[in-house]
């Protein structure tokens, strides 16, 4: 299972990559692979500020619907284009093409509470 060093880490298995006052949020490759097949990336939250924990989309498997959750407050610049013709990038590179969101960050201090690398390996049993 790959869990990126450089990464931080929720619970609920989304992965936040800070960038400058912006972060780039997906879902991690556990939670992929828990998922299985994925068929559809549904994300209509752009522009809009949302605080952390809010539900900011769904991704649909072939035999369940999962909720995104915000791994951090802030505003929703960008979604993936990518992901409406190839929402199956989620699986196959979960940490590269297969990103969610752009963020931008209303409280960077935020990303401090959340998890390591380290510390989501041991959540996962990794």
């Amino acid at each position: 299972m790959n869990i990126p060093a450089d990464l931080k880490y929720t619970k609920d298995h989304e992965w936040l990559r800070i960038e400058g006052d912006s972060a780039v949020v997906g879902i991690t490759d556990f939670a992929q692979g828990e998922l299985g097949d994925i068929v559809f990336v549904d994300i209509n939250s752009v522009g809009q500020s949302l605080d952390r924990e809010a539900v900011f989309g769904t991704v649909e498997a072939v035999k369940t619907v999962s909720d995104l959750f915000m791994p951090v407050s802030g505003t929703v610049e960008e979604v993936n284009p990518g992901l409406a013709d190839d929402p199956a990038s989620v699986n196959k590179d979960p940490y590269g093409s297969g990103w969610m969101v752009r963020v931008k960050l209303s409280d960077p201090a935020q990303a401090s509470d959340l998890l390591s690398a380290e510390q989501y390996g041991a959540l996962v049993g990794a």
